[in-house]
């Protein structure tokens, strides 16, 4: 465990960042496909795409503690050197995941019709994106899985294999969605209905493999409710948190579809392109989620407090260099997910608050994936909650009252970030989140 424990270097932390970079991108790096697939459709299918993604999306980043909290857990077992309870931590959290997506599944075939009509305020857009949704939510056991895979796995520094596994599976729906989506190799045009079989069979793959490396850790497989109990406690924390996220990115969608199909095409281009963006940065959180684990685990703060502030100085400067290109190809970039001349006139607004974001981004992420590590889930619920309450929603629905159009929309995502990165740099310079021990703070 010499290695789990050393005072992290530069490249230690590249050598975790860069694989998990792949598997963070792997899905936002799809769906980016996926748009410009069918954004040769029209705006009305590129729309529907965009309130269906939305749905599914709650999917997962709702349950991202079977993630985010696996890590931490795992991470502090193996920095202990218990690699079995490391791994276990991984069983009962694929027990929960396959649990809660199997519901998770049916609850949305049931409820998927009036949710969406709800979000895209009826309509041609609604109609376009209820097909594609009851498609798409049947892979929600095998998303979970994956989210659990990664768990147990960062938690023990294997972040090599994740990559292949969801290497696989964006190849097989990238090779997948063309096809039927356009009907190519004589097969029928399904629309916008093809990008949503080839998102299933893509999740699917990726599912079966985590759960194939699962099983060959040799560790017991029985659910044991103690372990569960504990999972369910810090997810509850994530879960409040990421419900905080989803209020604003559901509102921010929902009055973008107020001011026409145009407008939600390109919010939904530009928030894909963040969430990519805010991923790759996300690369470098998750390599201090699992240093940071392992040195708290182990019981080396000076360890776990260096992590932090590599970490932040790589993502930081990582994210001016993502803002500069950004910047420069903003004539260009846009064009690559559609060619409908009323979606691209809509993109300028958002585009720059995108550049803006960007830096302050780098620093909050980097530490998010530090204070995660910690296992420090209250107080990231509770930040969250307050950058929300008091930043975006209140921005959001102003600019439905007043007309703001997505002006207004982004304007409240800058003000959420900038609440988050005044509330995470309090708590990284406060030292309370160093708390040694193989439990989590």
């Amino acid at each position: 465990m010499a290695e789990a424990t050393a005072v992290p270097s530069g490249r230690r932390i590249a050598g975790l960042a860069l694989p998990a970079l792949g598997v963070l991108a792997a899905e936002p790096l799809y769906l980016l496909f996926d748009l410009a697939v069918v954004g040769r459709l029209g705006a009305l299918p590129l729309a529907g795409l965009a309130i269906g993604g939305l749905v599914l999306g709650l999917v997962a980043s709702q349950l991202t503690f079977l993630s985010y909290g696996t890590t931490a857990r795992s991470a502090r077992y193996f920095g202990a050197g218990d690699r079995p309870s490391a791994v276990g931590e991984g069983v009962q959290a694929t027990w929960l995941a396959i649990g809660l997506g199997t519901v998770i599944a049916l609850v949305v075939e049931v409820v998927g019709a009036p949710l969406v009509w709800a979000i895209a305020d009826g309509g041609e857009i609604a109609a376009q994106a209820l097909p594609w949704l009851r498609i798409a939510v049947l892979g929600a056991p095998a998303i979970l899985i994956s989210l659990a895979g990664n768990g147990w796995m960062r938690g023990v520094q294997d972040t090599a294999r994740p990559l292949r596994f969801v290497i696989a599976g964006f190849a097989l729906s990238a090779v997948l969605c063309p096809v039927l989506v356009y009907g190519w190799l004589g097969l029928p045009r399904l629309g916008l209905t093809g990008s949503a079989v080839a998102n299933l069979a893509g999740q699917s793959l990726a599912g079966l493999l985590f759960l194939s490396a699962l099983l060959a850790e040799r560790v017991p497989l029985r659910p044991l409710p103690v372990v569960l109990r504990a999972q369910v406690v810090m997810g509850r924390d994530l879960l409040v948190r990421t419900l905080a996220f989803q209020a604003c990115f559901v509102s921010a969608a929902a009055v973008a579809a107020r001011f026409g199909a145009a407008a939600v095409a390109a919010h939904q281009v530009v928030l894909q392109l963040w969430s990519f963006l805010a991923l790759v940065l996300d690369s470098l959180a998750i390599a201090a989620q699992s240093l940071v684990g392992a040195a708290l685990g182990g019981g080396h703060t000076a360890h776990a407090r260096s992590v932090a502030w590599r970490v932040t100085i790589f993502s930081a400067v990582a994210a001016a260099l993502l803002a500069s290109v950004i910047a420069i190809g903003g004539s260009v970039i846009p064009a690559l997910f559609t060619d409908d001349r009323s979606v691209l006139d809509e993109i300028g607004v958002p585009w720059w608050f995108l550049v803006a974001q960007l830096p302050i981004a780098g620093i909050v992420f980097a530490l998010d994936g530090v204070l995660l590590g910690a296992g420090d889930a209250r107080f990231m619920r509770n930040a969250t909650l307050a950058s929300a309450l008091l930043g975006f929603l209140p921005l959001i629905w102003l600019s439905l009252a007043f007309g703001w159009g997505l002006f207004g929309i982004w304007s409240g995502l800058t003000t959420f970030m900038v609440l988050r990165l005044v509330f995470v740099g309090w708590r990284a310079l406060s030292g309370r989140w160093l708390v040694a021990g193989t439990s989590p703070a």
